[in-house]
């Protein structure tokens, strides 16, 4: 397996959107109480003293959505602030990016990840559990935002949905063809809930990939991310487009991340719940950080075992938290 170096931080379950992927309708969520949630002290002790000591240089923040997290702006000045991160990142949804783009970025943030599911605001509405007034443009102002403040790689992400959005494939690619944009094309992936959306299932990225290959011809791209996405282009293109494929491809060979979600579990694997350690309780009893890079150490040790033996069970079995809980 690749090195794991990679750590994805749920700052809040929180989130103003209710993605049917993400928070299933008719669902109950238990929201994790406040005095539940990792204080910023205890975040930045545990990335300071016990992640980056055991390797982890690249974070990603997420949620439910980061930018409700109370002075997350802080936060992201002080993750970068550290001399040994080489890559801090946040994931989504955009609707409160517009105004806080430009400080996020004088705070040392750098790449952008915004959920873009759909062009059409009505599916997107759809999609994100909108009952109300459209959230599409408010979103389409904040990837704006980002653009021009110089988030580089500004990447959008789509999950792929069929019978929902995925005839619009083509104009979502067609995004990366005047701007330095990268779209990311995601496999819906049932976590513990297979008939969520029916018999549909999830649209192979074989397939993705051929429609936009008939449509501009596709090759490999030179440019490569952290994570597991196999990118091309379209020739000419200024951006790429990249497809994530944890349905239809094994890449837990290129895993390298982790999770820690907002109250403090690290979680080894997206698709299992093998092996997590609750760093809070233990830093909160007096746990020494030291004890804690042992525990983390241990844990990395056993990783690939967790990754390749436990990889059905998340789609196949019942999972004690949805994706929003967990942190994606």
């Amino acid at each position: 397996m690749n090195q794991v170096d990679y750590l994805r931080i749920s700052l809040i379950d929180r989130c103003n959107f209710r993605c049917q992927y993400c928070m299933p309708e008719g669902v109950e969520l238990d929201y994790i109480l406040k005095q539940q949630l990792l204080t910023d002290e205890e975040l930045l002790t545990l990335i300071q003293e016990v992640f980056i000591p055991v390797g982890f240089n690249r974070f990603r923040l997420t949620g439910g959505e980061p930018l409700l997290r109370p002075r997350v702006v802080d936060l992201v000045s002080a993750i970068a602030s550290f001399p040994q991160t080489q890559d801090l990142s946040m994931t989504t949804n955009g609707f409160l990016l517009a105004p806080m783009a430009k400080n996020l970025y004088n705070a040392g943030l750098r790449r952008i990840n915004i959920s873009l599911d759909s062009l059409d605001p009505d599916i997107f509405d759809q999609i994100i559990g909108n009952q109300g007034r459209s959230r599409w443009q408010q979103v389409w102002q904040g990837i704006q935002a980002a653009h021009q403040v110089g988030f580089d790689p500004l990447k959008l992400n789509v999950v792929v949905i069929p019978g929902v959005n995925d005839h619009e494939i083509l104009d979502l690619a067609a995004l990366t063809i005047e701007k330095q944009w990268h779209v990311r094309f995601i496999e819906f992936m049932p976590i513990g809930n297979v008939h969520l959306f029916g018999d549909r299932g999830w649209v192979a990225s074989a397939d993705l990939r051929q429609q936009i290959r008939d449509r501009w011809g596709l090759t490999e791209s030179q440019v490569r991310g952290f994570g597991p996405a196999d990118v091309f282009k379209i020739p000419g293109a200024k951006g790429t487009l990249g497809f994530i494929s944890q349905m239809s491809e094994c890449f837990c060979d290129r895993c390298n991340r982790m999770r820690l979600s907002a109250d403090g579990w690290l979680r080894p694997c997206l698709l299992n719940e093998t092996g997590q350690i609750d760093l809070k309780t233990a830093l909160r009893s007096g746990t020494s950080t030291a004890q804690l890079q042992e525990q983390v150490r241990h844990l990395l040790g056993i990783k690939p075992e967790i990754n390749f033996k436990g990889r059905d069970s998340g789609i196949l079995g019942t999972y004690t938290r949805t994706m929003s809980q967990i942190g994606g």
